[in-house]
């Protein structure tokens, strides 16, 4: 059986398998909207952004929805 001389490194061997990937992205149902979006990824819906099942902006209205840190 055929017995490499030096070992090869471990980004040399990642490099070699850099082709293989993922074809069909895991979708999610968002809670709200009852719509598939990709996961961990904001989507429109009806002229609103939502993230996790909560409107992040809406552009009807010109609301941003900003988290407030008291300090």
């Amino acid at each position: 059986m055929a017995h490499p001389k030096r070992r090869q490194s471990k980004s040399r061997k990642k490099k070699r398998r850099t082709h293989y990937y993922i074809l069909n992205p895991r979708l999610g149902i968002d809670i709200e909207t009852k719509q598939y979006h990709l996961y961990h990824r904001a989507h429109w819906y009806e002229n609103k952004l939502f993230y996790r099942g909560k409107i992040l902006i809406d552009k009807n209205k010109f609301f941003f929805k900003k988290k407030l840190i008291n300090i």
